[in-house]
């Protein structure tokens, strides 16, 4: 393994990008126009030059993630040499399918295909290319670069092969693994997304302020981070769409917060946007 294509450069898409390019890969970043791709440059190569400067990553790491870092609005010039496909774009699975049916033309045969969603169906995926054996997913944490964990989960036909290779990959981006068999939300999804809706519904009813919801829990129960200030970290209108995807497939303990989908109309979107629970102007 030694080129990884990543498809989409939104925040996952980005962090992949970058958390790949410091270990030693050559890394092809696409995405649809080039205005979208010269933001994603800009950004990684702040954060390089960040991390230079501040001792995270060596003046060999640099040098070697600025030279192999290729940013493509071509997909089949990003990913005909692949050896492993990272896709990162929205959570609808007409668009990922769309995008792996496309990958599976473009591809060498031996291309492992991986998915970063955080809910949805590997099996489904793989279904609509002629190598569900090496579709797999690769559930990356944001901010990649700084979190430690890749969910894997394997479809109905993830071969063994396949698993033991991206687990290698895994270990090359200094990230620890856990193997989830299929099922909707996996492991970490289910979790956060179950305490986040729970967190919005007593905000909703005026148990308590979004800061001291959040501090009981970082104070508490010893999260990191506050739920509603993740929810704002991740997006809420993705945060929505797995909601969605957790209810239609989970049933009514996941029906997502009246105020999850008013923000969201709201165009509240968290931070991405400036406001959601917080403000971040």
């Amino acid at each position: 393994m030694q080129t990884i294509t990543v498809v989409g450069s939104g925040v996952m898409g980005k962090g992949i990008a970058y958390t790949s390019a410091i270990s030693g890969f050559k890394v092809f970043l696409n995405d649809i126009s080039e205005e979208v791709l010269g933001r994603a440059k800009e950004e990684i190569f702040g954060l390089l030059e960040g991390s230079r400067q501040k001792g995270f990553i060596t003046e060999e790491q640099y040098a070697s993630a600025t030279e192999n870092l290729t940013f493509e609005t071509d997909l089949e010039q990003a990913a005909k040499d692949a050896d492993l496909v990272i896709e990162a774009v929205l959570e609808k699975i007409e668009l990922k399918i769309d995008i792996f049916k496309r990958l599976d033309k473009i591809c060498r045969p031996e291309t492992i295909l991986a998915t970063n969603t955080s809910t949805m169906s590997p099996t489904e995926i793989g279904a609509q290319t002629s190598r569900p054996e090496k579709v797999i997913a690769m559930h990356f944490f944001n901010p990649v670069h700084k979190m430690k964990l890749i969910e894997l989960i394997r479809g109905l036909e993830t071969s063994d092969e396949t698993v033991q290779i991206v687990k290698e990959v895994s270990e090359r981006l200094k990230k620890e693994t856990v193997e989830v068999n299929e099922f909707p939300g996996f492991v970490t999804s289910r979790m956060n997304c179950m305490i986040g809706n729970e967190a919005m519904n007593m905000l909703m009813e005026g148990v308590a302020s979004a800061e001291d919801i959040d501090k009981a829990l970082k104070l508490g129960l010893n999260h990191p981070m506050g739920p509603l200030e993740l929810a704002d970290l991740v997006g809420l209108d993705t945060r929505l769409r797995n909601m969605e995807y957790l209810y239609q497939t989970l049933g009514e303990k996941y029906r997502p917060s009246p105020i999850l989908l008013k923000y969201v109309k709201a165009g509240r979107l968290g931070k991405k946007s400036g406001s959601g629970f917080y403000n971040y102007s």
